[in-house]
């Protein structure tokens, strides 16, 4: 398979990328073509659309990460705190067989005619900056939609977000278009799922930015609540 786009969005590494699509609707990403797809005729009919589904490759994870993960076949999901094994095939884990995931992205804008031909801005994405993405097909309702649908070990585990505490000194050094969907992401406890240390300072890259908080001691090994604390914004 080859990459017919990349996605280039505000995440220059792994860490606080949401862990599904849809999760911080306030992220936007756009989808730039590679020369030999960027024909507007390739997305005729695609206006007509609110949603696509986007099949991109985890290439933040080497295949020896991989390999190594999932020997057993089965992953740690984050949904259940990092330390309970579920099959591979029963999570949307990264550490996958052959790398690949799947989103579903609200189409915002396709702007027809750039010096890259093509490019759909959407919104809701849960990818690094230049992901590879391999196909992209339209959201359709009356065959994608199940609300009525069981979702396993998910509908056993409440999500709960965290409050955040961010300074106004600190939000007004990030671009104002950008400050809403930092908010939103930082409610989402961008930590990984087995780490809950509350001494600890992390440091989320976003939008250009090295974001640096810590989280209470009131919240717990299951993420069950806390707060957020901003401690400080720096320029990457």
């Amino acid at each position: 398979m080859e990459a017919i786009a990349h996605i280039y969005s505000d995440f220059p590494t792994k860490f606080g990328v949401p862990r599904q699509s849809g999760l911080v609707p306030e992220l936007k990403g756009s989808i730039v073509f590679t020369p030999p797809y960027r024909d507007p005729n390739a997305l005729r009919g695609l206006e007509g659309f609110d949603y696509i589904w986007v099949i991109w490759q985890f290439h933040g994870s080497t295949s020896q990460q991989v390999n190594k993960s999932i020997g057993g076949l089965t992953v740690r999901p984050p949904r259940l705190g990092g330390n309970e094994r579920m099959g591979v095939f029963a999570t949307r884990s990264s550490f996958r067989p052959n790398g690949l995931a799947l989103s579903s992205l609200k189409v915002e804008q396709i702007e027809w005619n750039t010096p890259c031909g093509p490019v759909i801005h959407v919104s809701g994405i849960d990818m690094m900056d230049g992901t590879p993405v391999l196909d992209i097909k339209p959201y359709v309702t009356f065959t994608d939609s199940h609300p009525d649908a069981r979702s396993g070990f998910v509908d056993t585990r409440p999500r709960h977000t965290l409050h955040v505490e961010f300074p106004p000194r600190f939000l007004a050094l990030l671009p104002a278009d950008k400050q809403s969907a930092a908010l939103a992401l930082l409610a989402q406890d961008p930590r990984p799922a087995y780490q809950s240390n509350h001494t600890r300072t992390y440091g989320l890259p976003f939008a250009g930015f090295d974001i640096r908080f810590s989280v209470t001691a009131d919240d717990t090994a299951t993420h069950t609540g806390g707060t957020l604390i901003v401690t400080d914004v720096v320029p990457l």
